[in-house]
């Protein structure tokens, strides 16, 4: 149990280490001002930094010659209801071409036969 809360505690001083260097260093951090930042990760033992990790370090700036990825919508057409649809449509309108393609080649193939 001693070596849980030693392990806990090296944790907890490591996040804190380290969240205290990024929120000093950043040119700006975001959702409060870097003073309030400061106090978070001092005086709120380990939610502090997870806190500023999660929502007060700045998103990174895209370097130029870098592609700025946005979210879009349905990214593959299997997500895309309307493209679904299409290709049911589409399927179904092929099926029914080709099912009345074979039934005139089978009435074709009986005709002769009859006297």
């Amino acid at each position: 149990m001693v070596r849980l809360f030693i392990l806990l505690a090296a944790v907890q001083l490591v996040l804190l280490v380290l969240s205290l260097i990024s929120s000093l260093s950043a040119d700006r951090v975001r959702n409060a001002p870097r003073f309030v930042w400061v106090l978070v990760i001092l005086f709120i033992p380990l939610l502090g930094p997870l806190a500023y990790f999660a929502w007060g370090r700045p998103k990174p700036i895209p370097q130029e010659g870098t592609v700025v990825r946005r979210r879009r919508a349905p990214a593959a057409p299997d997500d895309d209801a309307d493209f679904l649809r299409s290709v049911d449509t589409e399927q179904s309108r092929r099926d029914r071409e080709m099912l009345a393609k074979w039934e005139k080649e089978l009435n074709n193939h009986e005709e002769p036969d009859k006297p």
